[in-house]
This record gives C-alpha cells, sequence and structure tokens, in this order.
C-alpha cells in the first residue's frame, strides 16, 4: 500500500471541491469558510487564491472556459480572466442565511449539479438541484440535511448521492439523455461512529471512494456496497478526494480545521492541508459544463 502525503500544506478552515483540470494539468480547490477558489500547480508548487465574496461549496469547470460554482445565494458563473467576474445565475430565494451550496459537480453531459445545506445541520430543508446548459435548474431531490457525495459511474447510469447527517449514501438510476433519476436504492449505511459520508469520486473501475469526515479515512467501496479499502490520513477531517495526475492515478485529499479545537489542531499539523496517495487505478477525466 502506498504512503499518503501531503501534496500542499495548507490551513483551510473547510478545504473542499478539489476538481482536476482536463487541459490545463492543475488541481483546483475551495475553501468553504474563507471563502476563496484556489488553483494549485503540482508539477511546479505554484498556488493561486481567488478569494469570492460570499461562501462558495462545489464547482465545474465550463466548455467556454471559466467556472460554475455553487455558493451561498445561487449557482454563478464565474470568469478569473482578465480579472473575477460573477453573475449569478440562479437564486436560491431562500429566506435562512444558515442555507447554501454544499456538494456538487457536473454530469457526463454537460450539467451541473448541487445540493444544499443547513449550517444547523437539524432540518431536512435542502435539496439537490440539476442546472442545465440552457439555464434551467430543476429541484431534484428534497427533504436533505446536508447534500454531499455526489458521484457517476463510468458507464454514466447510475447518480450517487449522500447526506452526511443522515448517514446514507443512495444509488439512483440515471437517464444520461434526459437528465432524470429513478429507482433510489440505499447503497451505503455509514457508522456515524466511524466518521459520516462526505465527499466522493468514483474510478475507473466503478468504484466509489468517500471521505469519512470526523473519521481519519478515506475508504473504497466496490460497486455492490462492499468495502474493498480503507485508507487512513493524519487529518481527523478529511472532506472530498478527486483524481489528478497526469494518469489520473493520484488521489488527492481536501481537509479541513473547522469546527476543530486548538488543542486537537496540535495534534494534527496537516488539517487544513491537501493530502495525496497514488493508487492503482485511475480515475476519469473532469466532464466540462456545456454543449
Amino acid at each position: 500500500m502506498n504512503e499518503v502525503y501531503c501534496a500542499l500544506k495548507a490551513h483551510a478552515l473547510v478545504g473542499e471541491c478539489p476538481r482536476w483540470h482536463p487541459t490545463e494539468q492543475v488541481l483546483y480547490w475551495v475553501d468553504i469558510y474563507e471563502p476563496s477558489l484556489n488553483r494549485f500547480d503540482t508539477a511546479t508548487g505554484e498556488s493561486r487564491k481567488w478569494l469570492m465574496p460570499e461562501r462558495i461549496g462545489c464547482f465545474g469547470f465550463r466548455r467556454d472556459g471559466g467556472i460554475i460554482a455553487g455558493m451561498q445565494s445561487g449557482i454563478f458563473m464565474i470568469d478569473l480572466h482578465p480579472e473575477v467576474k460573477l453573475s449569478r445565475v440562479f437564486d436560491f430565494e431562500v429566506n435562512n442565511p444558515e442555507i447554501r451550496f454544499n456538494d456538487g459537480r457536473v454530469d457526463p453531459r454537460g450539467r451541473f449539479w448541487a445540493g444544499s445545506n443547513i449550517e444547523s445541520m437539524d432540518k431536512r430543508v435542502n435539496s439537490l438541484f440539476r442546472y442545465d446548459p440552457d439555464g434551467s435548474c430543476t429541484r431534484m431531490v428534497d427533504g436533505l440535511i446536508c447534500s454531499n457525495g455526489l458521484a457517476f459511474s463510468p458507464d454514466g447510469k447510475i447518480l450517487y448521492h449522500s447526506d452526511s447527517r443522515q448517514d446514507y449514501v443512495w444509488a439512483w438510476e440515471f437517464d444520461q439523455e434526459s437528465g432524470n433519476i429513478s429507482n433510489q436504492r440505499v447503497f451505503l449505511q455509514i457508522d456515524s461512529q466511524e466518521g459520516r459520508p462526505d465527499g466522493a469520486a468514483v474510478d475507473a473501475d466503478g468504484y466509489y471512494w468517500i471521505c469519512h469526515v470526523g473519521g481519519w479515512h478515506v475508504a473504497r467501496y466496490a460497486p455492490d456496497g462492499s468495502i474493498d479499502r480503507v485508507i487512513g490520513v493524519k487529518a481527523q477531517r478529511p472532506t472530498m478526494c478527486a483524481f489528478g495526475g497526469p494518469d489520473l492515478k493520484t488521489l488527492y485529499i481536501t481537509t479541513a480545521r473547522f469546527p476543530l479545537s486548538d488543542q486537537a489542531l496540535r495534534k494534527q499539523p496537516l488539517a487544513g492541508s491537501i493530502l495525496a496517495i497514488d493508487v492503482d487505478t485511475g480515475g476519469l477525466p473532469e466532464p466540462f459544463f456545456g454543449r
């Protein structure tokens, strides 16, 4: 088994949503609470940070350049060059300032999926949305506390999705043509004592990798839901993983410092950093938003 190492020493409050850019060959990621969007060139070690005006939970790459992101108040198109420009394309229209977008990603047909959460983590008032390139936005799943774990099988026929506070990962049949989901089933039931289900990724063999936040580890599950391996990390709160590198065989893992105490942080100096491990089975190229 290869060893987990620190790819980028950082002090993120809540590092999240690592994404390997297929053409730039660099890793993008966010710090939800700073809030910031970050770019890390793993070849040169160069990092760049763009501060955001509000919390940013997830994003995807746009086919025509730039970023699509789920943020505090809605879904935004973000252009980074020559200067940062944000345009809100979907207004959340909620009266509760504790609700924001959390986990999300682009599906194989170029649609952006983003789920919301409530900071108090105590009410089933959140949803999973699908934002299409034509500008329409559809509420797909309701009754969530903290939407998370979104990923797609290599053949594009299964959508995986979790709720970090209900401790389930579900699998849905996914119709790529229409974007509809159906026939929900329980894929995993997580023991919260082992860390709650957080961000996830699927490898080229169809295995589901998920961060067990609070549990000091990342786990790989077979398509039938059986556990394949557990990888311990030197951070209590791994938040999300993504495949990167030229061959997509490096698993990058974001981590969080919030809401750990000072005493806990002294025992885990890598909390908030980006960790990595080289794996045998690589991931899949990240799709672009748009057609």
